[in-house]
C-alpha cells in the first residue's frame, strides 16, 4: 500500500505543478492515496472553493490545512460541507471544521490527522501532544492506517511528535516551513517521519514569495505585502510503501522536481 502526501501548495503555481505533476506521478509511485496540504493554495494564503476542486481534480483525495485556515472568510462556509477538508485538531474548542478524516479505498481505510505546531508559532491552540492522542482515541477501530500532517515551525517539536506516536501512527509527515528536510526515516516502531515534507509551489522565490519583495523586508525593515514569486515551478512530496501483509512500513521517500509550467 502506498501514500503520496504532497508538500505545501503555494498559490497559482503551486497549483499549476500539481496538475502537471500528478500523472507522471501517479504512474510511476501508483499510489493507493494521495493526500495534499493546501493551507497557501489561494495566492498563497488559505484556499477556496474553487481552488480546492482545482486540487482534487488532480487526483487529491483529502486536503490538510495549517496556521492560515481562516486566512479566506470562504472557507467558513465550505469547511463543514462535507469537503474533504480538514483543519488542525487542535484549534480551540467550536471552531468550524474538524481536525481529521477517514478516507476510503478498495476496502482500505487511511486516517488523517492534521495538528497545529505550538513553538514560534502565533496562533493559540491546544496541546498538540494531548490533542493527538484524542484523535487516535476517536480513529480506534475506524481506520487501518493513520497519517498525521504536522504543521509546526520548530524541528525539536515535530521530532518530539514523531516519537510520541511512534508505532501508534503509519507516518508523521511534517509542513509549514517549505523546505524540504533530509531526515526522512523509518522510526524504532516503525512509523515513517519527515521533519517537512517542503512545497509545490514556486522554485525562486523565499518560501514562495516574490524574492524582491522579502529582501526589502529584511534590508530595510519595511512591511511588504506578500506575492507569490514567478518563474520555475517545484513540486516537494513523499511517497511511502506500507507492507500490508506485516502491516509495517517499508519505506519513505522525498520527491523534489523542477517543473517548468
Amino acid at each position: 500500500m502506498k501514500i503520496l502526501f504532497i508538500g505545501d501548495i503555494f498559490g497559482e503555481i503551486g497549483r499549476k505543478a500539481l496538475k502537471n505533476s500528478m500523472p507522471g506521478l501517479i504512474t510511476t509511485y501508483n499510489p493507493d492515496f494521495c493526500i495534499a496540504n493546501g493551507e497557501n493554495a489561494a495566492g498563497g494564503r488559505g484556499i477556496t472553493y474553487n481552488t480546492a476542486q482545482e486540487i482534487f481534480d488532480c487526483g487529491i483525495d483529502a486536503i490538510t490545512m495549517g496556521n492560515h485556515t481562516w486566512a479566506r472568510k470562504e472557507i467558513l462556509r465550505i469547511i463543514d460541507s462535507g469537503i474533504r477538508i480538514i483543519r488542525p485538531a487542535n484549534f480551540p474548542r467550536g471552531v468550524p471544521g474538524k481536525g481529521r478524516m477517514v478516507v476510503e479505498k478498495n476496502g482500505i481505510r487511511l486516517g488523517v490527522i492534521n495538528l497545529h505546531g505550538r513553538i514560534y508559532m502565533d496562533q493559540p491552540v491546544d496541546c498538540p501532544f494531548q490533542i493527538v492522542d484524542r484523535e487516535l482515541s476517536y480513529l480506534k477501530g475506524q481506520a487501518d492506517y493513520i497519517l498525521v500532517d504536522f504543521h509546526a515551525e520548530a524541528t525539536s517539536e515535530k521530532i518530539a511528535m514523531g516519537y510520541y506516536v511512534d508505532g501508534r501512527v503509519s507516518c508523521v509527515l511534517g509542513t509549514h516551513t517549505h523546505v524540504q528536510t533530509a531526515d526522512e526515516k523509518i522510526l524504532e516502531n516503525g512509523t515513517a517521519y519527515i521533519s517537512d515534507v517542503g512545497m509545490t509551489g514556486p522554485a525562486d522565490g523565499v518560501i514562495g514569495v516574490d524574492k524582491e519583495l522579502i529582501l526589502k523586508k529584511f534590508t530595510l525593515g519595511l512591511p511588504v505585502q506578500h506575492e507569490p514569486a514567478k518563474g520555475r515551478a517545484q513540486i516537494n512530496a513523499v511517497i511511502i510503501t506500507i507492507n500490508e501483509e506485516k502491516n509495517k512500513l517499508s519505506e519513505i521517500k522525498r520527491i523534489s522536481n523542477i517543473i517548468k509550467i
